[in-house]
Parts: structure tokens; C-alpha cells; sequence
């Protein structure tokens, strides 16, 4: 039997033709891996959902009894009912609509005009003033409760709209996310308008104001999902059932002196999130191009 020698010439050859399909292979395993753990976190985080909108069309019994089902063995509408015509939801939600739009509409206000101050003027004290909005930053909402009790109190607002809305008008995140987006803004735009005669107020809303889509939007997303899911504070101030925004009203009629309701619970949890939701479905695309323009992180 003859045997065949391999030149050198003939193994780089084979060398480098071999080298090409492993290179091909790896994309398409690391692909694959990639795929298969974002749909196991995607069942992982879907799964808390399904569970609570099944859930919200099961009775109590089925609820508490073991082995848990998925599946309701006998669904029921009993839970939505009780939500739409026993309680006064629609109050709830309409409380809930009109604080976290007054607050959007507010942050968006008067974030957007701190934020081009600190961005495009110069004036005494600047880098001041922007350290102290990244200082409230770090400091825990629980820490000012009392003392904004004490003077929504002394001005008389407890159990009205004012005292649900002010102390939320304007918030550091948003001072922070709408600067790190006017600074973008070419100087150049802002100076031909100065030169072109136009106040600041007009630049302000002609020039800048409309290049900020963005993070408009997710300044809004943002305020509009704090302000909706917004508990401790309504708990507080609202003292009556006219004021009860929707999750304090979730909390406090789910829960009973002999237990927890929870198809009760699970189905008020369904018609809390659902605005949610749809919101961010319409601004999703914003959303996402707001925080890596602004680099948020």
C-alpha cells in the first residue's frame, strides 16, 4: 500500500479552509444560546402576569385550594364585577388619571425649564444648583413623607387634588434626564436665534422645546408609571373614599378582617396595569430612544 505524503503548501490549504467553517459555526451556536435565555427570561418574566390575569377570573376556592392550577376549572367575571359596580372604581380610576396627568404635565413643565437653564445659561451658582438636584437624588422618599405631611397640613390641602399633585410637580430624575439631552442641542441654533432677536423664553419653546421628543417621552413614561403606582403618599393624605386613588383603593378593599380576597386582589392588579401597559406600547420607540440619547443608564 502506497502512502501519501501532505506537503506543507497542501496542510495550509486545508488549515485555512477548515479555520472559515469554524468561524461560521460559533455564530450560529452563540446565536442559538443567545435565543434560547432570552426565551427562558422572557417565560420567566411573563409568567407572574399570566398568573395574575388567570387568576383574576378564578374564585376564592380555587385560588387556595392545592395542587395550583393554571387553567380557572370555572371561570368567573365575579372579580370584575364586584371592581365596576360594587366599589366606586370608576371614582378610583378617575382620581388616579387626573393626579398622574397633572404631575406628567407638570414634570414635563417645569423639569424641561430648570434642565435648559442648567444646560444653555450661565448665571452665579450653576454647578451649585446641579449638584444639589444629583444630591435629592439619594435621598429616600420616606425621609421627606413627614415633613411634607406637616406642610400640605398647615396649608389646609389634606384630602384634596392639590395635595396630591404639588409635591410631585417636579422631580430631580426628570432636572436630570431632560440636561443631559438640551446639552446636545447645537450652541449654534441658540445663538442664531439670540442673534435673530428671540428672548429666551422663545428659544426656549421654539428651538429647543422641540427637539426634545425623546426625552419628553420618557419623562413621561417615567412620571406617568411613578405617579399611577404612587401608594404611601395617597394612603397618607387621602382620608376619604372620594379621594382613594386606585392601588390604595387595591389595598385596602382586597384585604378583609378574615383574609386577603385574592381573586379580588389579582383582578384590581389586572385594571391597574393595563393603562401601564398600553402607555408604553404607544411610546415604546421613544422610550427606548430616549434613554440612549440621554445615556441613561
Amino acid at each position: 500500500m502506497a502512502l501519501t505524503t501532505v506537503t506543507e503548501p497542501e496542510k495550509a490549504a486545508v488549515s485555512t479552509d477548515a479555520a472559515p467553517r469554524r468561524r461560521r459555526r460559533s455564530p450560529g451556536w452563540s446565536r442559538s444560546l443567545t435565543y434560547l435565555a432570552l426565551t427562558i427570561g422572557f417565560i420567566i418574566t411573563l409568567a407572574p402576569f399570566m398568573w395574575m390575569l388567570l387568576g383574576s377570573f378564578k374564585t376564592q376556592g380555587e385560588l387556595l385550594q392545592r395542587p395550583i392550577t393554571w387553567w380557572p376549572e370555572q371561570a368567573t367575571l365575579d372579580n370584575y364585577s364586584r371592581w365596576l359596580t360594587q366599589l366606586d372604581y370608576g371614582q378610583f380610576f378617575l382620581n388616579s388619571v387626573v393626579v398622574a396627568l397633572v404631575v406628567v404635565v407638570g414634570n414635563i413643565v417645569f423639569c424641561s425649564m430648570v434642565a435648559y437653564a442648567l444646560a444653555k445659561l450661565e448665571f452665579p451658582g450653576k454647578k451649585v444648583l446641579f449638584a444639589l438636584v444629583l444630591l435629592t437624588l439619594m435621598v429616600p422618599g420616606v425621609v421627606t413623607l413627614v415633613p411634607m405631611f406637616v406642610l400640605v397640613a398647615n396649608m389646609g390641602l389634606v384630602n384634596t387634588y392639590p395635595a396630591l399633585i404639588l409635591p410631585f410637580l417636579a422631580g430631580p430624575l426628570g432636572v436630570f434626564l431632560m440636561r443631559q439631552f438640551i446639552m446636545g442641542v447645537p450652541d449654534a441654533l441658540i445663538e442664531a436665534a439670540r442673534i435673530d432677536g428671540a428672548g429666551e423664553w422663545r428659544i426656549f419653546l421654539r428651538v429647543v422645546l422641540p427637539q426634545c421628543g425623546p426625552p419628553i417621552a420618557t419623562l413621561a413614561i417615567l412620571t406617568f408609571l411613578g405617579s399611577w403606582n404612587n401608594f404611601l403618599w395617597p394612603l397618607v393624605i387621602a382620608q376619604t373614599e372620594q379621594m382613594y386613588t386606585l392601588p390604595v383603593a387595591l389595598s385596602l378593599y382586597s384585604v378583609g378582617s378574615n383574609g386577603t380576597y385574592y381573586g379580588l386582589l389579582m383582578a384590581g392588579s389586572v385594571l391597574v396595569v393595563t393603562p401601564i401597559l398600553v402607555l408604553f406600547l404607544f411610546l415604546q420607540r421613544y422610550f427606548v430612544q430616549g434613554i440612549t440619547m440621554t445615556g441613561l443608564k
